[in-house]
């Protein structure tokens, strides 16, 4: 059976917010031999639409697309829908069975009220924006992408991709995803659960000896992890590591092997194959009431919170 994704895009998109996610399920049709999917990029109006890169795209007058995917493309920055716009995604959302967003693209599903109650994600420069302009959406600010039943959003560009992987698991079992994400040599799959960005990138060190501890700490989580410990890592006194981590990094070394802890731990937590208890042991934190103050400070939501999203 062939279904239908259809791709709406609009002036100033991001191409490669089209591109991956397109690129992904055309890759499934030619895996699967089956044509499973029928894909069609529409706008308001049809004819050539410009992107944000000044390639220029041809598209289809926006039609229903009868109770297959639809998705949302972004742009280079969020912005009300123009009322053509607003008329095209109206009438594809109510023909529409699955629907789907890609970077800012969220926006304008936000405002046409399709995220309203609904668990959602974009951009993680835009994500305080889309929860203080539509505050009715859970926005979880740093997950690759969320599917909160048959809506789904992503982050921007190679978010897309990891969310158009999971459909097409969801549609054509995991066997053509994987060997989809072969083809499009990218990983298969980086969970939606995953951080938008790495807790080391995030603190990105200015020198080489705190890059070096914080590669120790990653890599030793569950080890000695103190301020004495760290600062023989860095041939430091404790005191002059402290003052030179904090300024390094923007962060005490406590908070930062926290937050290291935690990036693990929520990994595992999400992937649901050991007990909290066990994860606690294995990352470092050893009593998981310490362990699950940790995750409501760093994520808002304690572990067994996260592992249940996780599993719906």
């Amino acid at each position: 059976m062939t279904s239908d994704v259809t791709f709406l895009i609009h002036d100033g998109f991001q191409i490669l917010d089209l591109a991956g996610p397109m690129a992904a399920f055309q890759m499934a049709g030619r895996i699967a031999r089956t044509e499973p999917y029928r894909l069609q990029v529409s706008a308001p109006g049809g004819g050539v639409i410009s992107s944000s890169a000044g390639v220029s795209v041809a598209a289809e007058a926006a039609p229903p697309v009868r109770g297959g995917t639809l998705i949302v493309v972004g742009g280079t920055a969020p912005g009300p829908a123009s009322p053509d716009l607003q008329r095209s995604l109206g009438d594809a959302l109510a023909a529409s069975g699955r629907i789907a967003s890609v970077c800012t693209g969220a926006f304008l599903l936000a405002e046409a009220g399709a995220l309203d109650g609904r668990r959602a994600t974009t951009h993680w420069k835009y994500a305080p924006l889309l929860q203080r302009q539509y505050p009715r959406i859970r926005v979880e600010a740093d997950r690759i992408f969320v599917r909160d039943g048959d809506t789904w959003t992503s982050a921007g560009i190679s978010a897309g991709i990891d969310m158009a992987l999971a459909m097409i698991e969801a549609d054509l079992g995991p066997a053509i995803a994987r060997e989809t994400a072969q083809m499009l040599v990218v990983y298969h799959r980086r969970p939606g659960g995953q951080s938008q960005f790495s807790a080391m990138l995030e603190m990105q060190p200015d020198s080489d000896r705190m890059a070096r501890v914080l590669v120790h700490a990653r890599e030793n989580l569950a080890g000695d992890l103190s301020v004495e410990r760290l600062a023989e890592v860095a041939c430091l006194s404790p005191r002059q590591f402290a003052r030179a981590f904090r300024q390094s990094t923007g962060e005490t070394p406590a908070k930062a092997v926290e937050r290291l802890r935690a990036e693990a731990a929520r990994e595992l937590v999400e992937k649901g194959c050991q007990p909290i208890e066990g994860i606690a042991g294995a990352v470092g934190f050893g009593d998981p009431e310490r362990m699950r103050r940790a995750f409501v400070r760093i994520y808002g939501q304690p572990p067994q919170a996260l592992r249940r999203l996780e599993r719906r």
